[in-house]
């Protein structure tokens, strides 16, 4: 089970890569992110790896801005687009 990231918005947008099936990797206990989600494909069409994976910071100066990026990243993968 993953833990629950404190803010809802970026709550939300972890939840809905999880539906698509990007994988979540927690960080360390030291670490300053929360975490990283994967996108399942990793592969050398998703664009050089620039959206294979994003950071999800515990603490985002803007929450609702991180949760808007967390989004994009997912939406724009090559293999998102090609599903649409």
């Amino acid at each position: 089970m993953v833990k629950k990231h404190p803010n809802k918005d970026i709550r939300e947008a972890i939840s809905k890569a999880v539906e698509m099936g990007w994988k979540v990797k927690e960080a360390s206990s030291h670490a300053h992110s929360w975490g990283q989600i994967l996108c399942p494909y990793r592969d050398a069409e998703c664009r050089g790896g620039e959206y294979c994976i994003i950071s999800i910071w515990s603490t985002p100066r803007n929450p609702k801005n991180h949760a808007k990026q967390i989004k994009r990243v997912v939406d724009n993968c090559i293999h998102t687009l090609q599903e649409e």
